[in-house]
């Protein structure tokens, strides 16, 4: 086992704790929320692991995934507004599915940047809402697609937990939606 694998691991760990960690059906502020707190430690956690991955030889791509969301971590902790946060990570996801084309590596390389996107607006949206919940499901499977196809094991199972939980996460949200119509 490398120091590399290890610092993945322990970055997968966290962030699979913070994807099976319950939202509170109340929302309140970002800072208070201890699966945020897992979210923003183990994305930079696997940032690290990322740039480390890159640095033997690894594809960049897991790097631009880290770095979006970092970006999308911050700005979920400081609690900004869902259209600064659509207009941020907008921008950032562009710019990096731009370059993700200009090294295109073949259309595995789409999986990523749809995923990538997904993610990124998954950390972004509000918590305990169902675009949240989609937009992580359907992110993190496309990344774990592209994970398989890179053969990159560390973020494939990160990538296949992530979508389960969000999956269970956004089953949980349908139907407290669901019941909200059901009272009007």
């Amino acid at each position: 086992m490398t120091a590399t694998f290890l610092v993945g691991l322990i970055g997968s760990l966290i962030l699979v704790v913070g994807a099976a960690w319950p939202e509170n059906e109340s929302p309140r502020h970002p800072l208070r929320s201890i699966k945020n707190w897992l979210f923003a430690l183990g994305g930079l956690i696997m940032l690290v692991y990322a740039v480390l991955g890159y640095g033997q030889g690894g594809p960049i791509f897991f790097v631009f995934l880290e770095i979006l969301v970092l970006i999308a971590s911050t700005l979920m902790m400081i609690d900004v507004d869902d259209r600064i946060d659509l207009a941020v990570i907008s921008v950032t996801g562009v710019g990096f599915i731009l370059w993700s084309l200009t090294l295109f590596e073949g259309y595995n390389t789409i999986f990523f940047i749809l995923g990538l996107s997904g993610i990124g607006l998954g950390y972004a949206f509000q918590m305990g809402t169902v675009r949240r919940e989609l937009a992580l499901f359907l992110g993190s499977l496309l990344i774990a697609i592209f994970s398989f196809i890179e053969m990159n094991t560390v973020f494939f199972w990160l990538n296949v937990f992530f979508a389960a939980f969000s999956a269970v996460y956004l089953v949980k949200s349908l139907a407290r939606l669901k019941k909200q119509k059901k009272k009007r």
